[in-house]
């Protein structure tokens, strides 16, 4: 009788130690948790004060202090832009009889464009991720690592040799001229190579010992297992043409040619100084595709963080 408190001394000691690491990890949780939240908000109110201004009046946007909630929304800034947008015809597909407001004239271009640019970037892209995940020819790795060495440079000093280059082909003022530079990416080529290399030898030569050539065991067999890293680097291609600003301004000059970035950016000025107000709804029309497009496809952007770590 006398030993028994000497035994459950250790199991209730073990309770209480086991309780206090519980508190101590709910404490802890709970600081990150409001460390997380802290920061979300942060990095959320810029896009929240964005779309407050949209619907803000105009002669209260410059107002100090500023009004977090504005006591009178309207949507007057939205009508305002489109009809300082003016109206304008389609100049694509033969298509220039339809006209309509601008604002949704550069929004199809902008579409347009960032289709066109993601489909043709994807299709080259897992092509040259093909070639130097699976083919061995003289100097493949060389020309992979000077691919690579392109990420270096920035997109500001070959601006002016892109531009030469495109007033040599006469492609200057036409959508040609946005897409050719965006035919193929470095990131893009990087992130298919990693993924292609780790696909097993013996499905392509089951495929040949089948008879297929090489395109269709590329297009039977490689590019149903890649499409998950098609996915990543389409959505990737989609999200910077959607937002590209600085090469169609520099190629495009005719207002009906516009995409929606460089269009807004010649309407939020008067003669009174910065309209803020068409600048912040223009600003939020141009950003609610891309707002529902991540929400859409959020489990892929995830993805994307982990494709390029994969050891071939």
């Amino acid at each position: 009788m006398a030993s028994e408190p000497a035994i459950e001394q250790p199991a209730v000691l073990g309770r209480t130690q086991s309780a206090g690491r519980t508190l101590g990890d709910r404490f802890w949780q709970i600081v990150i948790l409001a460390i997380l939240i802290l920061s979300a908000m942060v990095s959320l109110f810029p896009l929240y004060w964005l779309f407050v201004t949209a619907i803000t009046p105009a002669s209260a946007t410059v107002k100090l202090p500023p009004e977090l909630i504005p006591t009178n929304p309207t949507l007057d800034n939205i009508t305002n832009l489109i009809q300082v947008s003016g109206a304008g015809g389609l100049r694509v597909l033969g298509l220039e009889g339809i006209r309509m407001p601008r604002m949704l004239l550069w929004f199809v271009n902008t579409l347009l464009l960032a289709l066109v640019s993601t489909g043709v970037h994807v299709l080259f892209d897992t092509m040259a991720g093909y070639a130097f995940a699976k083919r061995k020819f003289p100097g493949s790795n060389l020309f992979f690592w000077m691919i690579l060495a392109a990420l270096m440079i920035p997109a500001q000093v070959t601006l002016v040799p892109l531009y030469l280059m495109i007033t040599q082909f006469r492609l200057v003022n036409t959508f040609a001229g946005v897409l050719l530079p965006g035919l193929a990416d470095v990131i893009g080529i990087f992130l298919l190579k990693q993924y292609i290399q780790t696909m097993p030898r013996e499905l392509e030569e089951a495929a040949r010992m089948d008879g297929a050539s090489e395109w269709k065991t590329f297009t039977n067999v490689i590019v149903p297992l890649a499409a998950p890293a098609m996915a990543v680097t389409a959505i990737f291609a989609f999200q910077r043409y959607w937002n590209s600003f600085l090469w169609p301004l520099v190629v495009l000059q005719n207002p009906d040619l516009f995409t929606l970035q460089v269009g807004l950016s010649y309407l939020y000025n008067s003669e009174f100084g910065t309209n803020y107000g068409l600048l912040m709804s223009g600003a939020a029309l141009a950003s609610i595709p891309m707002i529902i497009f991540f929400f859409s496809f959020q489990r892929y952007f995830m993805q994307g963080l982990r494709v390029g770590a994969v050891k071939g």
